[in-house]
């Protein structure tokens, strides 16, 4: 992965973590950022990243809506 498709994967990343930040008690916004990655780095879409990432957060971090 290139420097720049690095930078716009992270840019993407952030894009989509602004939502369940909104919605979610306060957490270390890392944890979302590795389960997100991850999951496009697995070839998921960015829709299947974010539930990957908000089903790790909940699941495993039990960090709660507000």
């Amino acid at each position: 992965m290139t420097v720049p498709e690095l930078a716009e994967l992270l840019h993407e990343t952030a894009l989509h973590h602004d939502a369940y930040e909104k919605t979610h008690e306060q957490h270390d916004w890392w944890d979302w950022y590795a389960a997100y990655l991850s999951a496009r780095l697995d070839e998921a879409d960015s829709a299947a990243a974010v539930q990957a990432a908000n089903r790790y957060m909940d699941d495993v971090l039990h960090i709660a809506p507000t």
